[in-house]
């Protein structure tokens, strides 16, 4: 998509930055929004679905698209932040596209769809699908299968509604993708897409996406599985996790699941359920990092570097006597990042613990952990039973998913509240017209070309 009549394929767009006349970024490329056209014609792009910050999603006229050129997309004006929702006949290219299985014209031979070239008609600010990059066989992933680059004319089959599509090729394009963004994607994708992606991703995959989802699309995605593949996923997931979602299922399907997950998985998750879902013990994570008493600076140290460890988790290790699982033997303290940080790697951690924090019970209500964890400067809580032994460790961001509305991950960002996107001015004919006006006085018009 550069200034040129060059071509681009849509995967190279995926998580491209978005820049402005400025050159501050403005968000990333997730998707590309194209109208389907009877007879075999070239589809017509009408824009891209930007992510501006905090994940919200707006949209992007074509028209507004100066060039795609070194890894990045430029645009013209400011960005219209009305959130983006995909009308009726409007097809998101990566989302939907990728891995459809389509006939080839002239043969009758199903090839699954790859990728697709956009390319820019030459004096104009319009775009095209021309190209399908194809790979023959069907969707099977066996060695040294043809591929081959067609024109858009040259297959047949985009437009009738496929019952299972697979995945393989849209999740290589995000195989880098961060759990929240992918999940933020899989959101805004139909119920039948949202299925066809979680059955392809690996299970501690989608464990990481599912932790990131709202609680209905956790429930729909894991009732799409079967219910050994759902106990495998609910593994997969952190213990608190698993227990949020169980807790949304009828008794008879949540007890299903726990008796198919393995013993030493299902036991914390029954704990969690066993407590008020506003407590501490409702809310905590039965997996923090517990060392004993005897174990060394250098060692925390090693245990806080763990990549999968969340900051929060990382911020402190807690020291108690054997057994270092929850429930532990008796808790001694918790010792500060910090703290690691300024002693020397052979201390032992039992000689610098912090005994002055004292723990909270597993009872303790929503708003006095709160109390306790603003009171503290601190971004972790011990939880502690009347016996003296760890049960866990609640975490701010434990905290603030119980805090926010139920519906914060669909009113995150600039422009949370107002209506979709163009719903109210404007219309888009076949060729991109405009979705309506921008925010923030550009002086370039109402139409989504600055007409």
């Amino acid at each position: 998509m550069a200034a040129s009549s060059s071509r681009v394929f849509v995967s190279h767009l995926s998580g491209v930055a978005v820049f402005d006349p400025n050159g501050d970024q403005v968000g990333r490329v997730r998707d590309v929004v194209a109208l389907l056209r009877p007879g075999g014609k070239p589809p017509s792009v009408l824009g891209l679905v930007v992510e501006v910050v905090s994940r919200h999603r707006v949209f992007l006229p074509v028209t507004r698209v100066t060039g795609v050129e070194s890894g990045q997309v430029v645009t013209t004006g400011v960005l219209n932040m009305r959130r983006f929702e995909q009308r009726a006949g409007e097809t998101l290219v990566l989302g939907e596209l990728l891995d459809r299985r389509v006939t080839l014209v002239e043969t009758g031979e199903e090839v699954t769809v790859l990728d697709v070239g956009l390319i820019r008609l030459p004096a104009r600010r319009d775009w095209r699908i021309d190209k399908v990059f194809v790979r023959k066989g069907g969707r099977t992933l066996r060695r040294r299968r043809e591929t081959l680059t067609v024109e858009w004319s040259a297959v047949t089959g985009f437009a009738l509604d496929e019952t299972d599509q697979g995945a393989a090729n849209l999740l290589a394009t995000f195989e880098h993708v961060r759990p929240a963004d992918l999940a933020n994607m899989l959101h805004h994708f139909s119920p039948k897409r949202r299925g066809e992606v979680a059955a392809a991703l690996h299970d501690d995959r989608l464990a990481d996406v599912l932790e990131e989802l709202p609680e209905d699309d956790q429930v729909e995605i894991l009732g799409s599985l079967q219910e050994e593949r759902a106990a495998d996923v609910l593994e997969a997931m952190d213990p608190d996790d698993a227990a949020d979602l169980l807790s949304e299922l009828p008794e008879q399907e949540r007890e299903r699941l726990l008796e198919l997950m393995r013993p030493k998985d299902a036991a914390p998750v029954r704990r969690l359920l066993s407590y008020e879902e506003d407590t501490a013990g409702g809310m905590m994570t039965t997996e923090p990092i517990v060392l004993g008493p005897d174990a060394t600076v250098a060692y925390a140290l090693a245990r806080v570097r763990v990549a999968d460890l969340s900051a929060p988790l990382a911020a402190q290790v807690y020291v108690c006597r054997p057994p270092d699982e929850t429930p532990t033997g008796r808790y001694l303290g918790v010792v500060h990042f910090q703290r690691l940080l300024r002693d020397p790697p052979f201390t032992l951690v039992g000689s610098i613990v912090d005994t002055d924090l004292q723990p909270i019970a597993p009872d303790t209500p929503l708003p006095e952990l709160t109390g306790y964890l603003a009171t503290y400067n601190i971004v972790a809580a011990p939880v502690v039973d009347e016996g003296g032994h760890l049960l866990g460790a609640v975490t701010v961001d434990d905290v603030l998913d119980h805090l926010l509305p139920h519906d914060w991950r669909d009113s995150i960002g600039p422009g949370a509240g107002e209506p979709p996107h163009g719903r109210d001015d404007g219309t888009r004919d076949d060729d991109g017209g405009g979705r309506g006006s921008d925010t923030g006085g550009s002086g370039e018009g109402q139409g989504a070309d600055g007409g």
